[in-house]
């Protein structure tokens, strides 16, 4: 069963809190939302944007891409508005949390220029295991904005108001951008795990000729078999190695390309079937913008 819950006041009655001083944006102190009980809904969808800064405060296991870490630091998470997002009975009850959850209607930032540059946050669409993990002296960085946003609302509205609330959101999702470019390059372990299991993973799918009965893979295919989101995925490569998903795919064609011409005496467009194309034209149009030379000067190259 899923809730839906269109506006911020219905999500204060929905959990018990007082209402909210602005109908558009609201700060709320985790320990004072009531906790979940067992005949509520699991999965919740909301017209908002969420953003979540949360401490676990009795030390525990926290999931992270394909693997598990001891943190005791704050957890930040980001939410678009209608996702629909799951409560865990489990870890809800066995971990006690603090932390402060922004909710900011998409209203709020209607005129902006902030409205139209939210979707270039990728990290909004990223999983739940895919969280955002804080060093100490960047929580208080985190804290300290939102602290600035609450003492704005709660402070008399004017016309400066939702000026300097965006200003405000704006450094805030600029150092969520900076913080996860760190943790992209600081779990290393983890994100090499991807990359061999990314590598793995085409490197059997041209050799099985999955390729020939399903087409070319593509970037959500990847995306469900390494078990992370396609946004996620595309951030984690673009830090790492500089290019994207589509890029690393169009990449292990090439290479696969390149060994059927120059190894065998297949056509063109033969090889191009192959490889997962409908037309031969369409395969030599790549194949010529990723090395320069069409597929028969790159085999005679080889005669």
């Amino acid at each position: 069963m899923t809730r839906h819950i269109k506006t911020i006041p219905e999500f204060h009655q929905y959990r018990g809190l007082p209402k909210p001083e602005h109908h558009l944006i609201s700060v709320i102190d985790v320990e004072d939302v009531q906790h979940w009980h067992a005949d509520e809904p699991m999965n919740l969808a909301l017209d908002f944007y969420v953003i979540a800064l949360k401490r676990v405060l009795s030390k525990g296991k926290v999931n992270y891409g394909q693997d598990q870490y001891y943190y005791d630091e704050g957890i930040m998470s980001f939410m678009s508005p209608n996702q629909i997002f799951s409560i865990s009975k489990e870890n809800n009850s066995a971990l006690k949390q603090s932390g402060w959850v922004l909710l900011i209607h998409p209203d709020f930032l209607w005129n902006t220029a902030l409205a139209n540059k939210m979707k270039q946050y990728e990290y909004f669409e990223y999983s739940a295991n895919e969280a955002l993990m804080l060093s100490e002296k960047e929580e208080k960085t985190i804290v300290g904005i939102i602290e600035n946003i609450q003492q704005e609302y709660h402070a008399n509205i004017d016309n400066f108001s939702q000026d300097i609330i965006i200003a405000h959101l704006v450094t805030l999702l600029n150092y969520a951008n900076r913080f996860y470019h760190r943790q992209f390059l600081t779990h290393k372990k983890v994100n090499h795990q991807i990359l061999d299991k990314f590598e793995k993973l085409l490197l059997d799918y041209f050799k099985n000729a999955t390729v020939t009965q399903k087409g070319l893979p593509t970037v959500q295919y990847v995306s469900e078999e390494l078990n992370v989101s396609v946004s996620y995925l595309s951030r984690l490569l673009k830090t790492l190695t500089g290019q994207s998903t589509q890029q690393h795919i169009h990449d292990k064609l090439i290479e696969k390309a390149k060994e059927r011409l120059s190894t065998t005496k297949l056509t063109v467009s033969e090889i191009a079937y192959e490889l997962g194309f409908e037309h031969s034209q369409s395969f030599s149009k790549l194949f010529k913008t990723k090395t320069k030379v069409s597929p028969l000067d790159f085999r005679q190259s080889f005669n």
